[in-house]
């Protein structure tokens, strides 16, 4: 993978600290994906369920909203990423602020577009250098395809979706982002109940590794025969 030439450099956007809070309060997740593929029309339908089929070059937005999940009110980030990464041979590169995106977020949207068979490509390499950088498989990444609606311009099929979703172990639909709103709007929900157990989880973890054994009973009976002997040895 390698980075294509560009007259300007594509920096993402500042991410503001997490204040901490419950688990599960904030939840901080990361679409990226080759240029093109809807990664800013598929954040914006969730937040807005509105679709805008046209943007400009992202730059890296970050969206910060309070979501609805099951019964309570979600802090969710976004950061969005720009599609500035091309495969090339077996070299991979990424942008240091696309590394520090990858970083910083706790579940990850590998977006493709069925209609581009250089961007499915761009998949495996994203997912590789996310597990470098989150060893725990347990980190929530889903592959998606997007604009299924396009079936007569479809480069990749489904069946390989689901191929490479199998090779990596990670969870892989099919999404229409222009005509499947609630498609899109269950994606993001599964992630962020993933990125929520995992919180949980973990929360739960640290507080089992902060209790202090309590000390277990002396055995009476074996302190009875040591105080007995040591009686026996002073009359001797």
């Amino acid at each position: 993978m390698r980075l294509p030439s560009m007259s300007q450099p594509f920096l993402l956007a500042p991410i503001a600290e997490c204040p901490s809070g419950p688990p599960g309060a904030q939840v901080r997740l990361a679409v990226l994906g080759a240029r093109g593929v809807g990664k800013s029309a598929m954040i914006v339908r969730f937040l807005t369920k509105r679709f805008i089929g046209d943007y400009e070059p992202n730059t890296g937005n970050l969206y910060s909203r309070l979501v609805h999940l099951d019964g309570d009110h979600v802090a969710v980030q976004i950061q969005d990423t720009p599609g500035c990464l091309q495969v090339q041979e077996d070299c991979v590169q990424v942008l240091d602020s696309l590394s520090r995106c990858v970083k910083w977020a706790e579940g990850f949207l590998l977006v493709y577009s069925i209609t581009d068979h250089s961007s499915y490509q761009s998949v495996q390499p994203l997912y590789q250098h996310i597990r470098k950088v989150h060893p725990d498989a347990r980190t929530p990444i889903i592959i998606v395809g997007n604009k299924a609606d396009l079936l007569h311009a479809r480069q990749v099929q489904a069946k390989e979706g689901l191929q490479l979703a199998n090779e990596l172990g990670s969870l892989f639909l099919e999404i229409s982002t222009s005509e499947d709103s609630q498609g899109v709007c269950d994606v993001f929900q599964y992630l962020c109940k993933e990125v929520s157990k995992l919180q949980h989880a973990g929360s739960t973890d640290r507080r089992r590794s902060s209790i202090i054994p309590r000390p277990k009973s002396p055995n009476m009976q074996d302190l009875k025969r040591r105080f007995k002997q040591a009686l026996s040895s002073k009359v001797k």
